[in-house]
């Protein structure tokens, strides 16, 4: 209770101090907020002795109006400049609008906030929402390239050949056994064989051929006839090998055009890469017509191919090369393999290999004493040759034999072969091929060019097939 007393008295002390001006020196009065709006030049001219409240109270009254006047005067100057702001902000906008217009007459259509007069905040321009139609979509139960794959992929074959080497090992030689892979597709078929057609350096020298079919089965092949200088073979193999279910899985290829084929369409590629079985690359025509130059180590020939990035392996030759429509437009045959070289894969043009392929394909397969015999022996002249000693490319006919066919004809040494028939002659296998496919006693049209006071001459001959001297003798 004598707390309470003495804090009584000293608020009333201090209430009394602060009313009357009496009190220690220098004490400040409390906060309020009318101290607060008083500045410190007015609260020390306020005297409690000489002045009543309501004049003190006037005299800061009098102050406040002259701050409040030149705080109006801020304030006004403040919302002018804020207008003139906002004026030239507009007129800069609305004008930058009109240049942007004119320079792009079609922004309007594609930005509804944009007009011709500046923003629109009318109908014009503005998107109106509406209930969203349900829309039909069209689907395809599998793509374009997987239905080419289907319905082709039956007529290519994986093919594997077997061919003797001989080899060296600390000075004595052995004879090794190589195997190689390849592709190859089925482009014809009647009651007694099942013709493949491949490139020739997949079976070339091959003692044994083996093709592998979209059902997984196996059957032996045999080379019908090759085009060295081509590079195309074509292989038979005996249909009565064939079981029921494998001749309903396999098809015949369906032949394009690639003088049709364009550059930029698309090219997919079928074989047998690295010889694990069919696979599919995808691609694009990358050029027609290459002129691209393939050795095989000792020889170097020139060929015009098709040029894609479809990815081609080692194993692929042989395969298709298709368009989009699942058309056979050419034969993979070749890749540049090189560090510095990505997607440039090469096929045999389709348009140049039906002819040969035609003519391979009705080759007979005869018996040694059942083909004919030309009775000349020769080199081929090849690319490298024919520019350095500026002779035709062909086949060098270097001895003649006196009682062959070829000498009874008129044939020469020194002449050289060109053609025989309807085929360019740019190898001597392709020549010697050619002929023992055709029976005793057939005639054959041989072209060649005669040096004459140096100058070669073209001459043609027509040439009766003779029997072999060794088939002569076993039959004497």
């Amino acid at each position: 209770m004598a707390d309470y007393r003495n804090d009584q008295n000293l608020y009333n002390n201090r209430e009394n101090t602060n009313i009357n001006g009496q009190g220690q020196a220098g004490k400040v009065p409390e906060y309020n907020f009318w101290a607060e709006e008083m500045s410190n030049n007015s609260y020390s001219s306020f005297n409690p002795n000489t002045d009543s409240r309501e004049t003190q109270y006037r005299t800061v009254e009098h102050e406040n109006n002259g701050a409040k006047k030149g705080k109006g005067r801020k304030v006004s100057a403040f919302i002018l400049r804020a207008l003139c702001f906002g004026m030239l902000a507009a007129v800069s906008f609305f004008g930058f609008q009109k240049l942007y217009l004119a320079f792009n007459p079609d922004a309007a259509r594609y930005n509804p906030g944009i007009s011709d007069g500046g923003f629109d905040f009318g109908t014009r321009g503005v998107y109106e929402l509406k209930q969203t139609n349900p829309g039909t979509i069209q689907t395809k139960p599998r793509s374009a390239i997987t239905s080419v794959v289907k319905e082709t992929i039956p007529s290519i074959v994986s093919i594997r050949s077997t061919s003797t080497e001989p080899s060296i090992w600390f000075g004595q030689q052995f004879d090794q056994e190589v195997e190689g892979s390849g592709s190859g597709i089925i482009v014809g078929e009647d009651e007694n064989e099942l013709l493949i057609a491949t490139n020739n350096h997949v079976v070339s020298g091959a003692n044994k051929i083996k093709v592998t079919y979209i059902d997984g089965s196996e059957s032996e092949a045999i080379i019908k006839g090759a085009d060295a200088g081509a590079d195309l073979a074509v292989i038979t193999v005996d249909i009565s090998q064939l079981k029921k279910e494998t001749l309903d899985a396999i098809k015949i290829a369906k032949l394009g055009s690639s003088d049709e084929a364009k550059v930029g369409e698309m090219s997919i590629a079928i074989g047998n890469a690295l010889g694990y079985g069919q696979s599919v690359t995808v691609g694009y025509i990358s050029a027609k017509d290459r002129e691209v130059e393939i050795t095989d180590g000792y020889n170097t020939k020139k060929m015009i191919l098709l040029q894609t990035d479809a990815a081609i392996n080692p194993g692929n030759s042989g395969g298709a090369l298709l368009n989009a429509e699942g058309e056979v437009i050419g034969i993979n045959t070749v890749k540049y393999a090189d560090n510095k070289v990505e997607g440039m894969g090469f096929a045999i043009p389709i348009s140049k290999a039906v002819p040969i392929i035609n003519e391979l394909m009705s080759r007979e397969i005869l018996k040694e004493e059942e083909q004919g015999y030309l009775g000349i022996g020769g080199n081929e002249i090849t690319e490298d040759v024919s520019s350095t000693f500026n002779i035709p490319i062909g086949v060098f006919v270097k001895i003649v034999d006196e009682e062959g066919a070829a000498k009874k004809a008129g044939i020469l040494p020194g002449d050289i072969l060109i053609g025989v028939d309807d085929i360019e002659l740019t190898s001597m296998t392709q020549l010697s091929d050619y002929i023992k496919s055709k029976r005793v006693g057939t005639e054959v049209t041989i072209k060649l060019m005669r040096s004459t006071n140096g100058t070669y001459v073209e001459k043609t001959y027509q040439v009766t097939l003779g029997a072999r001297p060794e088939t002569k003798k076993a039959s004497e």
